[in-house]
C-alpha cells in the first residue's frame, strides 16, 4: 500500500474520534431532555419538577406554603327536654266531662225519651232493656235496672224529665258504684316506693296508659321510676322514653328481647335506691289465649315479689272492645290477681256500660279512664261525673 494513502487514513481515524469527544462532551453539559430554552414549568408541573430536585438533591429541603389553620367548629350539645309541669289529678274528670258527654249522650238521651214516653208499655220497656244491653251494661245488670225503675215509675206515677233522670241516675249508680277503694295504690311506705304492674292485650293503649299515669303522679308531686319491661317490640321502650323524658321520669330499659322480669327487678331495684315514690312498670301486650305469654307474666310479678310487693295490677282495657274485653279480664285476674281496670279510648264509643258488667262480674274497679289522646286525658274514674255526663243534655 503506499505510504501517502495510508498516513492519510490514520489521519482520518483520529480525527473522527476526535469529533466523537467534543460531541458527547458538549451533550453532558445540558441536562438531558430539557433544552436551555425551554420555559420554567408551572403549576402541577413545578410541583413534580420540585419533587424529582428534592429526590436527587436529598439535602435541599423545600418550605411547603404556608396554609391557613383549618376553623376550629365549636360542639353544640342537644339542649335537655324541657321538663312538662303536668296538672294535678284532683278534678281532672270533671275537666273532661263535655268529651264524655259528647261520646255517650246518644245512650242517655235515649234512654231518657223513652222513659219520659206518654206510655210506657211492655215493648218500652223491652226497648229501655235492649239500649241497656246495647251500651254493654251487661244482661243481668239490665234487667236489675228495668225492674227498678218499672216499680219505682208505677208508684211514684211521675213521667217530668227531671224526676224520669233522677230516677234514672240513682239507679245506674246504684249499678256502677261499688265498696271497693278506687284509689290506685302508689304512695311510698315501709322504706319502699308504690310498685304498679301495667297488663293488658296488644293494642289497648298499655305503653301510652303506662306514661299517661306517670304525668299523673308526677302532677301530684310524686318521683317516678319507669320500667320498660316490654322487651319484645324496641318501639314501647322508645315510647315510654319519650313519655318519662316529658316529666323527668328516668326509664330502666335493657336490649331488645332481654328478659321482661329481669328489666322489671332492676327498675324496682333503682327505685328503692333512688327514694322514688313509686314505680311503674309496663308489660309486654299478649293475648290472653296464650297460655305460655301469660305465664311469663306471673313470672314477672313472681321476680318483682323478691324485691319489693307489688301494690297494684292494673289490666288495661280497650273500651271499644265489649263483651270481649271481660274475657280478658277473667284470664289476666287468674294469671296476676287485677286490682284494678284502665278503661281506655272511653270518649270513642257508647258502650260505657262495660264499666257496670266488668265490676259486677270480676268484682274489680274501674279505677282510671282514658278520655282522648291527650297527654292529659286520663283520669281517676268518678262515677257521679261519669253518670252526669251519660245523662247530660249539653
Amino acid at each position: 500500500m503506499d505510504i501517502t494513502l495510508l498516513v492519510a487514513i490514520i489521519i482520518a481515524v483520529v480525527l473522527l474520534a476526535a469529533g466523537g469527544f467534543f460531541l458527547v462532551t458538549t451533550r453532558r453539559s445540558v441536562e438531558p431532555g430539557k433544552d436551555e430554552t425551554e420555559p420554567e414549568p408551572t403549576g402541577a408541573a413545578a410541583g413534580a419538577t420540585a419533587v424529582e430536585d428534592r429526590e436527587r438533591d436529598p439535602g435541599t429541603v423545600s418550605t411547603p406554603p404556608a396554609q391557613a389553620p383549618p376553623p376550629v367548629r365549636e360542639t353544640v350539645e342537644p339542649a335537655p327536654p324541657e321538663l312538662e309541669t303536668p296538672p294535678p289529678s284532683a278534678g281532672r274528670m270533671v275537666r273532661l266531662r263535655a268529651r264524655l258527654a259528647r261520646s255517650q249522650n246518644a245512650f242517655g238521651k235515649g234512654l231518657l225519651n223513652l222513659l219520659s214516653s206518654d206510655s210506657l208499655d211492655e215493648d218500652t220497656w223491652e226497648e229501655i232493656e235492649d239500649t241497656l244491653i246495647t251500651a254493654d251494661i251487661g244482661v243481668a245488670s239490665a234487667a236489675q235496672i228495668v225492674e227498678n225503675l218499672r216499680t219505682r215509675v208505677k208508684v211514684l206515677g211521675t213521667r217530668g224529665t227531671e224526676e224520669v233522670r233522677t230516677l234514672l241516675r240513682e239507679e245506674l249508680l246504684a249499678q256502677i258504684t261499688t265498696g271497693a277503694d278506687r284509689a290506685v295504690r302508689t304512695g311510698p311506705h315501709d322504706g319502699r316506693p308504690g310498685v304498679v304492674m301495667v297488663v293488658g292485650v296488644n293494642g289497648t293503649g298499655k305503653t301510652t296508659t303506662t306514661g299517661k299515669l306517670a304525668r299523673v303522679l308526677v302532677g301530684d308531686g310524686r318521683s317516678v321510676v319507669l320500667g320498660a319491661a316490654d322487651t319484645f317490640r324496641a318501639a314501647a321502650t322508645e315510647q315510654l322514653e319519650t313519655w318519662g323524658s316529658r316529666v323527668g321520669a328516668p326509664v330502666v330499659r335493657k336490649e331488645e328481647g332481654a328478659d321482661p322480669a329481669s328489666v322489671a327487678f332492676d327498675a324496682v331495684a333503682r327505685g328503692v335506691e333512688e327514694g322514688a315514690d313509686t314505680v311503674i312498670i309496663d308489660t309486654a301486650g299478649r293475648l290472653h289465649t296464650k297460655t305460655g305469654l301469660m305465664d311469663e307474666l306471673g313470672k314477672v310479678k313472681r321476680v318483682v315479689e323478691k324485691k319489693s310487693q307489688v301494690d297494684e295490677v292494673l289490666l288495661v282495657l280497650d273500651a271499644t272492645t265489649g263483651q270481649n274485653g271481660l274475657r280478658q279480664a277473667r284470664v289476666f285476674g287468674e294469671v296476676v290477681n287485677v286490682t284494678g281496670i284502665a278503661l281506655t279510648k272511653l270518649d270513642g264509643t257508647a258502650k260505657g256500660g262495660i264499666i257496670v258488667q266488668v265490676q259486677r262480674e270480676l268484682g274489680v274497679p274501674v279505677k282510671l279512664v282514658g278520655l282522648g289522646e291527650g297527654p292529659d286525658d286520663l283520669a281517676p274514674f268518678d262515677p257521679e261525673v261519669f253518670v252526669d255526663a251519660i245523662l247530660s243534655t249539653e
